[in-house]
């Protein structure tokens, strides 16, 4: 059984879409990111500090990305995942990790200069900086939904689950505004069954005593 070590809004949800898409079973062990109270259990697990992470077996891994890479890898062929010869590969392997090295990442300078800092550097240069980049890689993005329902053609995959995150992270948290066309295309990847079931997993036992 695969143990996913996640939180209510975090990149955990990515980890748990690809578990659900595949049908592979698991179970959810929730962290609480914010109560102040270490969790010597999680800390054994991954000493840094930052969701999410799984173990399967005597497998231990963090980083949403390469989790998802090991569980296609490791349990598929699956569809979420093109072959490498497959035209649409290379457009799979940049949005993949453009949803978090490109976006996401970036996406995170000023949701916590937003919530953590104190009120006269909230809108300080380096998240401004950093949510400009991020628009910029967004054009990517624009672009190539302009030319295809999903990010590595016409059909779903990793990527998209990958991007979808970043967008959802982005314009509830970090002042990103979406067209009508991401909101259509993440009313495509978020409408699918797995999504959610996996929202309803990643939130089971959340503010539960």
């Amino acid at each position: 059984m695969i143990t996913v070590w996640g939180g209510q809004t975090s990149r955990s949800i990515r980890v748990v879409w690809v578990l659900e898409e595949m049908g592979l079973p698991y179970r959810v062990r929730q962290v609480d990111m914010l109560s102040g109270v270490p969790d010597t259990e999680w800390l054994a697990v991954n000493p840094g500090n930052f969701l999410p992470a799984i173990q399967d077996g005597d497998v231990t891994m963090v980083e949403s990305i390469a989790i998802m890479e090991y569980l296609m890898g490791r349990y598929g062929p699956t569809p979420l995942q093109p072959a490498p010869h497959d035209p649409a590969f290379p457009a799979y392997q940049q949005f993949l990790h453009m949803g978090e090295a490109g976006l996401a990442t970036l996406l995170m300078v000023p949701l916590v200069s937003g919530f953590i800092a104190p009120e006269a550097e909230r809108e300080n240069w380096g998240a401004r900086w950093a949510l400009g980049c991020a628009e910029r890689r967004l054009d990517l993005v624009r672009r190539r939904l302009a030319q295809s329902p999903y990010l590595a053609g016409e059909g779903f995959t990793a990527a998209d689950i990958s991007v979808t995150y970043a967008l959802q992270l982005g314009s509830n948290h970090a002042g990103v505004t979406l067209s009508d066309a991401e909101q259509a295309y993440l009313a495509r990847t978020t409408g699918r069954d797995a999504y959610r079931r996996a929202f309803e997993r990643s939130h089971e036992g959340v503010g539960a005593s």
